[in-house]
């Protein structure tokens, strides 16, 4: 069975072809370059180096989100255009839980970071066995004061993981101390290899009408919208 992975779900763009268990071929970038250009060029890219067609592909993974809105959608909507005019299955997977594979034999707690700005961040908490992953805390868009209180009531040493984690180290380290370690560079892309991995477990398929992005969070417009009614209710 051959696979198409697709993660545009942040900055970092990756796409991969599996076939039976065995990767074919993986284009990973962290360059910050706009994935409605990029994606789909990508993937056709990916088809000629790995010498196949699009017909061949049997599914097609995707990461359905959290992150960048606009990232999330670009994913999604080439996703669901492919699946559509190949007749294919398609799957969706969290973003967070692509990132956290990265860890995945670590046998540890871990927690992938995105920063969502206004010291909010798209996070997780999973634990790893050292051969699969059981999630601790739901995908959610936290204050970075929330999610390191919550790895504190764990009180277990914690690897973190995402490009993003830079931004909030010092921060990190002065609330956990020595409970919390960083996944070396290599290991914070998300790559569309380990989506396809955790995309083959999953035993339903989406529904192509009702399938969405999972942001986790209103947009901002919409949100001052929503602000903006509840200041005209309590005049």
């Amino acid at each position: 069975m051959m696979w198409l992975g697709i993660d545009t779900a942040n900055t970092p763009l990756s796409v991969a072809l599996v076939r039976d268990g065995v990767l074919l071929a993986e284009y990973t970038s962290s360059m910050a370059l706009n994935h409605s250009l990029r994606a789909m060029k990508a993937i056709e890219e990916l088809f000629e180096k790995a010498d196949v067609t699009p017909q061949a592909i049997d599914a097609i993974a995707v990461s359905e989100g959290p992150g960048s809105y606009t990232g999330v959608r670009i994913g999604v909507t080439i996703a669901k255009t492919l699946a559509w005019t190949l007749g294919k299955p398609l799957v969706g997977i969290s973003s967070l839980r692509v990132m956290a594979g990265n860890a995945l034999l670590s046998g540890g707690i871990i927690c992938p970071l995105v920063d969502a700005r206004r010291r909010h961040v798209y996070s997780a908490i999973y634990k790893s066995d050292g051969s699969g992953l059981q999630q601790v805390k739901e995908d959610g868009h936290y204050a970075i004061e929330t999610l390191l209180e919550s790895i504190k009531e764990i009180g277990q040493p914690v690897l973190f993981v995402g490009a993003d984690i830079s931004l909030y180290r010092e921060e990190i380290e002065s609330a956990l101390g020595e409970l919390a370690s960083f996944a070396p560079q290599p290991f914070q892309l998300p790559r569309a290899s380990l989506l396809i991995h955790f995309a083959e477990q999953e035993e339903q398929e989406e529904d192509l009408h009702a399938f969405v992005p999972e942001y986790r969070r209103v947009a901002e417009a919409e949100a001052n919208w929503l602000a903006q009614q509840k200041k005209g209710t309590q005049s």
